[in-house]
């Protein structure tokens, strides 16, 4: 089950969630669910009585029409790499998303399926060829994510020719879990990412590092993409990644924001 931090400072956490078949989303505070009217982007007006966290499911915490990534953007990523000059970005498709809790599945042919932690930017208003200064009034908040990706598919190192595009080494379904929660005046920069794999811490690093920090990802992306409220951007992942396998289970934490927990299943 996916666990949400209750974070620090003045960060107000939403989540959405599904009970009893119905869609809402809410504020998360501790072991309570504020539902809110008015949608995630509206008036975000209390809705109703709390409920429990434990009598709902937690889903990837906003509808994206978008979902863009940024690759190479942690020096401890990039190993010998030369460090790129501006953000660079691919998308994942929005089906590509998992729920906290839910299982990554692994498809037939897939043969080096690695984890990559990420913060997540997710974007609150309208932003169109917006400047470096002005793009942090363009974000709502932050979510924790994961890029799985099949190397093999990536880069064809196993005998595979490689995909043109990341269609499916880094879009097949359930490619993209996020969540749980998004935090909202999140500060960041004393923030620290962190992947464990079955409990063994692999992948950990201040988000500070970042080559491109948030506001420069999203003023370079608006020159050319319009992004709209719901949008999300995976930032990057710090550090080496490897394997994962069936039965594993992985979990991603950023302070202030929470855990990102899922399960992996052969498909």
């Amino acid at each position: 089950m996916a666990q949400s931090g209750s974070g620090s400072g003045s960060a107000t956490h939403f989540v959405r969630f599904e009970q009893g078949g119905a869609t809402s989303y809410g504020i998360l505070d501790g072991d309570s669910i504020q539902p809110i009217g008015g949608g995630l982007f509206g008036d975000r007006a209390p809705n109703g009585d709390p409920v429990a966290l434990g009598d709902v499911k937690l889903l990837y915490p906003c509808d994206p029409p978008k979902v863009l990534c940024v690759g190479l953007n942690y020096k401890s990523h990039l190993g010998e790499r030369k460090p790129p000059e501006t953000p660079e970005i691919f998308y994942k498709p929005p089906s590509a998303l998992l729920d906290p809790g839910g299982e990554i599945v692994i498809p037939a042919g897939a043969k080096d399926v690695h984890y990559e932690a990420e913060l997540v930017i997710v974007i609150g208003k309208e932003a169109k060829s917006v400047s470096v200064e002005n793009a942090a009034n363009h974000i709502f908040g932050y979510t924790c994510g994961n890029d799985v990706s099949d190397r093999n598919w990536q880069n064809g190192t196993k005998g595979d020719q490689k995909d043109v595009q990341w269609w499916r080494a880094k879009g097949a379904d359930t490619f993209g879990p996020l969540g749980p929660s998004i935090a909202t005046a999140l500060d960041y920069d004393k923030a620290r990412i962190q992947l464990r794999l079955n409990g063994q811490v692999k992948q950990s690093q201040l988000v500070s590092d970042l080559l491109f920090g948030p506001a420069q990802v999203v003023s370079h992306v608006s020159h050319f993409v319009t992004l709209s409220p719901g949008d999300v951007i995976y930032t990057g992942t710090p550090g080496s990644t490897s394997p994962m396998k069936a039965g594993d289970v992985v979990e991603v934490e950023i302070d202030g924001i929470g855990i990102l927990r899922n399960t992996v299943a052969s498909g």
